[in-house]
């Protein structure tokens, strides 16, 4: 194992709210780095061209949460009320950095946000509303809103199995998963909390916020070590098209 830190391309999480990704990018970053990462912030204003230059320099690419939805343009539906407006420059980055990742076979880790905005990118759709008796919008001040349900024999998350309380704060979630993704996590009421695709590249994503929770919550911490180690490990593999060119 190379004793280099890898860097982490990380997105800032809106174009139109600054005090929000000073706030929440910040804690993403520190995740990262205290797993053994260096954390590279990602402008939401960068050209393509310097986008995929500058994920280029990075061994992995984390998408995290975001204010904004996903355009559900991109899924064949049209925005219900409830629906949040999209980020169009947002999306046009993670799209680019999701691109370079599974071309290059870069480790994934979608967050929230960033686990819909994958399973979007992969053909899947998403619920735009949640309506349950669960509470998915608890918060970033509640550390357990709800627990999980793990089955055996997955790749990621596997210790934690067959429960592992999550704190949580979507209101949309994942409807029919995108091709290769399987799910790997779900709610009481059957919302789909995590996915995977199973293989050589780590790609993990979940719906809960294990940033917010890094400090105290083992799990937490072995998301974002097992991430990082899988980042440390990446080695480069033949270019076959580019991402901005």
């Amino acid at each position: 194992m190379s004793s280099q830190k890898p860097r982490i391309a990380i997105p800032e999480p809106t174009s139109t709210d600054p005090a929000y990704n000073q706030r929440s990018w910040r804690q993403y970053a520190e995740a990262v780095e205290e797993s053994g990462g260096v954390a590279v912030r990602v402008s939401l204003s960068k050209s393509p061209v310097a986008v995929a230059d500058l994920v280029a320099s990075c061994s992995a690419v984390l998408l995290p949460g975001s204010p904004a939805d996903v355009n559900p343009h991109k899924y064949g539906q049209e925005p219900i009320p409830e629906c949040a407006a999209a980020d169009s420059a947002r999306e046009a980055v993670d799209e680019l950095l999701l691109q370079d990742a599974f071309n290059l076979h870069k480790p994934l880790l979608c967050i929230c946000y960033g686990a819909q905005s994958l399973n979007v990118w992969k053909g899947g759709t998403l619920v735009q509303h949640l309506r349950t008796e669960i509470n998915h919008k608890a918060g970033r001040e509640i550390a357990e809103a709800h627990s999980v349900t793990i089955p055996q024999g997955v790749e990621h998350l596997k210790g934690f199995a067959p429960s592992l309380p999550v704190n949580s704060s979507h209101h949309q979630a994942i409807s029919s998963q995108g091709d290769g993704l399987d799910v790997i996590a779900t709610a009481p009421d059957g919302t789909v909390e995590a996915v995977e695709q199973r293989g050589e590249q780590f790609v993990l994503g979940v719906q809960w916020h294990p940033e917010r929770t890094f400090a105290g919550d083992a799990a937490s911490q072995v998301i974002f070590r097992d991430f990082v180690d899988a980042a440390r490990n990446w080695k480069p593999r033949e270019v076959r098209e580019s991402v901005a060119r």
